[in-house]
């Protein structure tokens, strides 16, 4: 099966208990490449219903590491809460690490922003675009969930321009200002001036 021109391949599901909740995890896998996602649906919902969902990168050091350079484990924890507390909802979690560079490279980002460049600097150091991240298998893995009406969960209007361009329909965008650091306050000002995230400054200052 194909759209937007990305083949994926739905593998299987299973429950998956959380200290927030029971989840069911669904898994992905684009046929081309072989890069795997997963989804993690939690309750039930009809045809038509507003779901909320988060997009959620795969940030390693974030999600796995506790690190508080940036705010993805503070945002995907703070996701999954809020979807247990509506009583239904999604996580598409993208295995695009380091917004696309892959786990190492972020890591030579990384010691390019310990010498005093920013993110988005960092990368471009290393030959690569900002951000190269794409979204195109979401609306597969949402038409298998059986999802067409979301509140997006982010403060990436990126985001919510892909799901719309991709026939999805986005009744909201919630804003997810979670898990400022004060290792993470720079990070989170470059993305907003050069990234054009949607971000409360004022939890910056």
């Amino acid at each position: 099966m194909s759209n937007n021109h990305v083949a994926y391949e739905f593998v299987s599901c299973a429950k998956l208990p959380t200290r927030f909740g029971e989840f069911t995890i669904h898994g992905f896998v684009e046929t081309a490449s072989q890069q795997e996602h997963v989804a993690l649906s939690y309750g039930e919902w009809q045809t038509g219903d507003v779901v909320p969902i988060r997009i959620h990168s795969e940030c390693l050091t974030g999600d796995a590491l506790f690190s508080t350079r940036c705010d993805c484990g503070f945002q995907l924890e703070k996701a999954l809460a809020n979807i247990v507390e509506e009583g239904h909802g999604v996580i598409l979690y993208l295995r695009q690490e380091g917004r696309g560079i892959g786990l190492l490279n972020k890591i030579k980002a990384y010691n390019l922003q310990d010498t005093g460049l920013d993110t988005v600097e960092a990368n471009e150091h290393l030959g690569f675009d900002a951000d190269l991240r794409d979204y195109s298998i979401c609306k597969l893995m949402l038409d298998t969930l059986n999802v067409q009406k979301v509140q997006l969960m982010t403060n990436n209007p990126k985001k919510l321009n892909a799901l719309e361009a991709m026939g999805i329909n986005v009744v909201e965008r919630k804003a997810i200002d979670h898990g400022v650091t004060d290792d993470n306050k720079h990070y989170l000002m470059t993305k907003t001036s050069k990234l054009g995230h949607v971000f409360n400054l004022e939890k910056l200052k």
